[in-house]
């Protein structure tokens, strides 16, 4: 199927039918993972965070593919792969063309979205359940408050910003980990 028909699926919300033609691609992202001296394992986990990071571009509006998929998919694996690796130089990074770079910080932009996703897992219930409350369902400070059974307002808002911080501060030790 062409990449035309493909980003068709992807605008008319047949996505599993799009993933599923993108799948086709695996193999090719496989011998490259498997050339690098990674494992089937690590090529599925690479494969998985290229078919993320594609998704979540194909989302924004100002998002467009200037490759094929198969090579947008195959810079983001090496990228991801990379990055697993920690193998890259500052002459390396400091060579890539404008395409690699977007590509290079969607990769980037992904590990932010994963320790966000991390950090608000290990949250309590508690705290979960308020800041989908406030952020998703867009309830105010009083319905918070009657919902979650806090004495008023003010404590509802309190404890959000509570919430908050406790997951900036997993957000920033999760980063650091990683760093060092």
């Amino acid at each position: 199927m062409s990449d035309q028909k493909i980003m068709v699926l992807f605008k008319n919300g047949h996505r599993s039918k799009a993933f599923k033609e993108l799948y086709k691609l695996y193999p090719r992202i496989e011998k490259l993972i498997l050339s690098k001296g990674g494992t089937k394992a690590d090529a599925n986990d690479v494969f998985q965070e290229a078919l993320i990071i594609l998704n979540r571009n194909l989302e924004k509006s100002d998002f467009k593919l200037t490759s094929s998929f198969y090579t947008y998919l195959y810079s983001v694996s090496r990228f991801v792969w990379k990055d697993m690796q920690n193998q890259f130089s500052k002459q390396e990074l400091h060579n890539l063309n404008t395409e690699e770079v977007s590509i290079f910080h969607n990769v980037l932009e992904e590990h932010k979205y994963q320790f966000a996703e991390k950090a608000f897992r290990e949250l309590g219930e508690r705290c979960q359940q308020l800041l989908q409350r406030f952020y998703l369902k867009k309830m105010s400070f009083k319905d918070i408050a009657e919902a979650m059974q806090f004495k008023s307002e003010k404590i509802a808002k309190n404890q959000k910003y509570k919430c908050l911080q406790k997951a900036k501060d997993i957000y920033r030790t999760t980063i650091k980990t990683v760093q060092s």
